[in-house]
């Protein structure tokens, strides 16, 4: 997010909403399916305030529900950087957290 950030000034702004909604219960976004039944993924759209264009060319946030109290945001992109992010790298985020709790 520091790279971000560095372009984009109002980016913890704009994600700050978001994160109180799922601090909330709030369960945002579309789910991402072929991740692995284990796992609970979401990618959310959000708004880039500092482009004004809209969700659709904001940033991307991808989220794992672990459990009812427990939201872990995997990562955060730029559309304007990456059309999309693989599976297989979601999957190697998860991973890469996992040994770090192990």
């Amino acid at each position: 997010m520091r790279d971000l950030s560095k372009r984009f000034r109002n980016i913890r702004s704009d994600i700050q909403l978001i994160i109180e909604e799922l601090q909330q219960g709030n369960i945002l976004g579309d789910r991402i399916g072929d991740i692995g039944e284990e796992y609970v993924v979401y990618k959310l759209r959000v708004r880039n305030s500092n482009i004004k264009k809209g969700k659709n060319a904001g940033y991307r946030l991808i989220y794992q529900v672990e459990s009812p109290t427990s939201i872990l945001l995997l990562t955060i992109y730029s559309k304007s950087d990456r059309e999309d992010i693989a599976t297989n790298e979601i999957q190697d985020i998860i991973a890469d957290f996992d040994r770090e709790e192990s």
